[in-house]
């Protein structure tokens, strides 16, 4: 009725209450895992549990630095929100694409998903359910596939669609090669060895392996001297490497050429390292082991080179040492000195940390890989915010000189000016006479 108020809610928690409860929940549930899969490892044999300990670690792993890649990627897009960047235009987005609330609310259900798994198989085999324990990691990996691909308008199908799309046309580059591709070809090259560790699973749920140690034998199908390891582990840079002779071939700049050449230095790198489960001691300490030293001092710097110079288009001088005037390419989120100085030197000596990660004998320390790996995904997520920066300055740039280009000058007005009063006084001298 008419001048009848409507009785308010009663009793409705607030967000911020719900947000307290939603964390309260997960800090349970963490504890909970941690102390379900410590209590199960404890109940293993002290010689056992260091190989099955390795084992999950390859199965698991992956998963939780996809995860934490995500996570990362959602910060980025929360700061370019909260400044003048527009990502949005920079990577050609819909309307329809995800915020980062949406990215971390999909890095939120990963983060639950496979510690919860990691815990059952654990669980499982600790209790001799070794069938059960098998069969976890696989029903695991078969969803995240089935959720990946499903062409069902549900998780997010344009953006699934989108990512799929653009994987595509990395490992195909029959196309000009636009932002979004290479940038991700990018972020790609920083996950090598997560891919080479999702090779190395899917092998061992392909041939009847979870749950053994048979893996871990030299000659096993899927153990640590397979020649696929090298082979994924170079995979990224090749796509990279194929994309920049795509963009010499459209735009005949030597800048790609050179590009090209800074992610073939990778290859060395990794052929070489993986050399020494397949030569002999002496030979690998007096020939090949100089030889990778080499190349990956040479791969750290050429890449380090090419970040600042390049990718971030970063003038030292001028915003560094001369920060108080400023060049044309001046930044929109960064403006303290301290920032550059940590980017510089942090990109340097993480640089140098991956291409070390990518040692042979650090294969079986899966503790130490994992720290590099993740040092290496944060020196990508600041990464990031100077490439993409960089492009928007780019973009911002060329709109800005198509509209000066555009707009007539002080002396075409003045010559159109004077046209037009010549025109007038013609005509009434036409009228006059």
């Amino acid at each position: 009725m008419k001048g009848a108020s409507v009785p308010a809610v009663v009793g409705m928690p607030s967000p911020l209450f719900l947000w307290r409860f939603k964390a309260i929940l997960f800090l349970l549930w963490g504890l909970c895992c941690c102390k379900i899969g410590w209590d199960s490892v404890m109940r293993m044999s002290a010689d056992l549990r260091d190989l099955f300990l390795y084992e999950v670690f390859l199965y698991y792993n992956p998963l939780f630095l996809v995860a934490l890649m995500i996570w990362l990627w959602g910060v980025n897009l929360w700061v370019f929100a909260q400044s003048s960047v527009n990502y949005v235009k920079v990577f050609d987005l819909a309307q329809t694409h995800l915020s980062h609330r949406e990215i971390w609310r999909c890095a939120t259900w990963l983060t639950l998903i496979v510690p919860t798994s990691m815990t059952a198989y654990l669980y499982l085999y600790s209790h001799g359910e070794v069938s059960l324990a098998a069969s976890q990691p696989v029903l695991l990996y078969a969803i995240l596939l089935i959720v990946l691909l499903s062409p069902f308008d549900m998780f997010y199908l344009s953006s699934r669609f989108y990512f799929l799309r653009t994987m595509l046309r990395i490992v195909l580059p029959l196309q000009a090669i636009t932002f979004p591709d290479f940038f991700l070809a990018d972020i790609f090259t920083s996950m090598s060895k997560v891919f080479s560790d999702l090779e190395r699973s899917v092998c061992r749920m392909v041939n009847r392996q979870v749950a053994t140690i048979a893996w871990f034998e030299a000659d096993s199908i899927c153990g640590s001297h397979s020649i696929a390891i090298p082979l994924v582990l170079v995979l990224p840079y090749l796509c990279r490497f194929f994309q920049c002779i795509r963009q010499y071939k459209d735009t005949k700049e030597k800048s790609c050429l050179l590009n090209a050449l800074k992610y073939s230095t990778a290859v060395p790198v990794i052929f070489l390292s993986a050399l020494k489960y397949h030569v002999f001691p002496d030979q690998w300490v007096s020939f090949y082991r100089p030889l990778w030293l080499i190349s990956g001092v040479i791969n750290s710097l050429y890449s380090f080179y090419w970040d600042i110079k390049r990718d971030w288009d970063l003038s030292i001088l001028t915003r560094i040492f001369m920060f108080k005037s400023p060049s044309t390419w001046t930044s929109l989120l960064y403006g303290r000195n301290w920032v550059y100085y940590w980017v510089l030197g942090s990109n340097l000596v993480l640089r140098c940390t991956w291409t070390y990660k990518l040692s042979a004998h650090l294969r079986h320390n899966y503790l130490t890989v994992f720290a590099i790996t993740a040092l290496e995904m944060l020196r990508r997520f600041q990464w990031v915010f100077f490439r993409v920066e960089n492009e928007w300055n780019k973009m911002t740039a060329k709109q800005n000189f198509e509209m000066s280009s555009d707009m007539p000058s002080e002396s075409d007005r003045l010559l159109e000016s004077s046209s037009h009063t010549g025109s007038e006084g013609q005509g009434y001298t036409t009228v006059g006479l």
